[in-house]
């Protein structure tokens, strides 16, 4: 059954396909019941047999339908529809009804280079207002990154994608323990890159960093493989924004760094901290810390780094001289008992996580596709062989890898697909050829341009006097124009200097060097000297007002004769 024609729970008919994720694809679709369009989040066929993913798939549904915020996309029904596969079993395909968002991934609006100081705050600002409406239902993302942020052609920020999160209350489920890995790799907190349990400070720890990258056009952590990005993540200080953006304040520094700290006790510990800090600096101010009391513990707990709630107790009763002790130590039994307490407890909350933990292995008939990017057509089909994938071959130009090279894949890389699916390889035919555009007359910031949006770059720019091309603009240009050349190639100008070139002219007739004068674009002024005898016959020129060589266009020469 094509996608077009498939109709879900009566009433949603699925339509094209507008976006792939790791566990499902998302269709565009109409709600025929209420004629409004909708987005529909299928569970991939592949793994829609395993009960393991059918189950984290339900849980995103639950999850998400708790969220009903102006800044959060709206999820609006969610089941199973019965399909009959390609060898005639029925299974169970889950689906997620979501609504539809007409607008862009702040991804894409990253990719065209850094944001606006004002407007990657304004962003954030709205980032910073769902997490705080979801923290505050007892639910963590996870997984903040651009690519689950949208921006709406009226400008409202929508945080989609509540595919791993998690409430509060079971947040001591590490990465470890889930059906995959959670989040992104550019986007990890270091608790989530080591295996911690989470809270609601990974999410603005991830907030820090899309802050980082809308600031600057880049991820602070960048890496071959996402465990050396998640290391980094770890191990290494992010470098200051304003040493990528110049227009980056310091106060926005101190933001981001407070946000992207490593330990997340000195980090962030609510929403409203984090916009009262981005607040200040907007408004140029450098926001200032603010030192919490030692004895008083935070949402979280007491940081291991202060003294935790007991032993503040047990500080207080010592620096109070009212009270007197009435035992010098606890009886030695009830610290053991204590112990023996605390160690059948542990082991059977361990013993009980185990039990739980849900599978972490993919079903047989599921494959994910690899990065075959820069690799040959026979070593990239070898390996989708072995992987029991089919593949068709496509050519398309590219200015990356060299020709015969694979340039990408249809479904991209990490994508998981069914066992006899196919992917499209494209084959790299090397840089695109494109024709010189033709930029002579054309001011040098014109014909840059030109060649930019032809793909082409400037190449070293030349001056020459000329008497009829006016001063910085085109002359000509090497190649010429309309020559074939290779898209990113520098194309050389030959640009007008504003001046001509003046030869000697005494000697010659007044005639002939007014003819000379003309041809140059300039204008000759004769004037009679009666200090000098007449010449006779043919009058020549005594002297001239300027000096051969380069003068500007349009001079006016004077030009004397003896007429004494």
């Amino acid at each position: 059954m094509s996608p077009d024609s498939r109709l879900l729970a009566g009433r949603y008919q699925v339509g094209e396909l507008i976006g792939r994720g790791g566990m499902s694809d998302v269709h565009r679709g109409t709600d025929t019941r209420l004629g409004r369009t909708v987005a529909i989040k299928l569970l991939k066929p592949s793994l829609a047999t395993d009960p393991a993913f059918r189950t984290r798939f339900r849980q995103e549904a639950q999850a998400a339908a708790r969220m009903t915020h102006p800044t959060i996309v709206r999820v609006f029904d969610a089941g199973e529809e019965t399909v009959r596969e390609p060898n005639g079993h029925e299974a169970q395909l889950p689906f997620i009804v979501m609504e539809h968002v007409d607008g862009v991934l702040l991804k894409d609006l990253i990719k065209k280079g850094p944001l606006e100081v004002g407007e990657a705050v304004r962003i954030t600002e709205g980032i910073l207002t769902a997490l705080e409406y979801s923290h505050r239902a007892g639910v963590v993302h996870r997984d903040i990154k651009p690519g689950n942020v949208m921006i709406t052609k009226a400008g409202q920020v929508k945080v989609m994608d509540f595919g791993i999160a998690r409430a509060i209350s079971d947040s001591s489920a590490t990465v470890a323990q889930t059906t995959a890995v959670l989040g992104t790799a550019s986007y990890f907190s270091p608790e989530q890159a080591k295996g911690e349990s989470v809270d609601a400070r990974t999410d603005l720890y991830s907030t820090g960093v899309v802050l980082f990258e809308m600031l600057t056009g880049r991820p602070p952590f960048r890496g071959d493989t996402p465990v050396a990005i998640a290391y980094q993540h770890v191990s290494e200080t992010a470098v200051a924004p304003s040493t990528v953006n110049p227009k980056v304040s310091p106060a926005m520094d101190v933001v981001v760094a407070r946000a992207m700290t490593k330990d997340r006790f000195e980090r962030y510990q609510t929403v409203a901290e984090f916009r009262a800090d981005l607040e200040e600096a907007a408004a140029g101010r450098v926001p200032k810390r603010k030192h919490e009391d030692e004895l008083a513990e935070t949402l979280f707990g007491a940081p291991p780094s202060q003294v935790s709630g007991p032993e503040a107790a047990f500080r207080q009763l010592a620096e109070d001289q009212t009270m007197t002790r009435t035992q010098r130590r606890p009886p030695v039994i009830w610290v053991w008992a204590g112990i023996a307490i605390m160690a059948v407890v542990i082991v059977a909350v361990l013993a009980w996580v185990l039990r739980l933990a849900p599978s972490t292995t993919m079903p047989d008939t599921s494959r994910k596709v690899p990065n075959l990017s820069g690799q040959t057509l026979e070593k990239a089909t070898a390996e989708l062989d072995s992987m029991k994938l089919k593949w068709v071959q496509s050519t398309e130009s590219s200015p990356t890898y060299q020709a015969g090279e694979i340039v990408r894949t249809d479904p991209g890389a990490g994508i998981v697909v069914a066992t006899g699916d196919t992917i499209t390889l494209y084959v790299s035919s090397g840089k695109k050829t494109v024709s010189v555009p033709d930029v002579h007359n054309m001011t040098v910031d014109a014909a840059t341009q030109a060649l930019q949006q032809a793909g082409l770059t400037v190449g070293p720019t030349t001056s020459e006097n000329s008497s009829t091309v006016p001063a910085n603009v085109v002359i000509s240009t090497d190649p010429a124009a309309n020559a074939s050349a290779h898209e990113g190639d520098a194309i050389g100008l030959h640009v007008s200097s504003g001046k001509v070139t003046l030869t000697d002219l005494t000697g010659q007739t007044i005639q002939a060097a007014t003819g000379i004068l003309s041809q140059l674009g300039l204008t000759a002024n004769p004037k009679p000297d009666p200090s000098c005898p007449q010449d006779k016959g043919a009058t020549m020129v005594h002297t001239q007002s300027l000096s051969p060589g380069d003068v500007p266009q349009g001079s006016t020469v004077d030009l004397t004769y003896c007429s004494g």
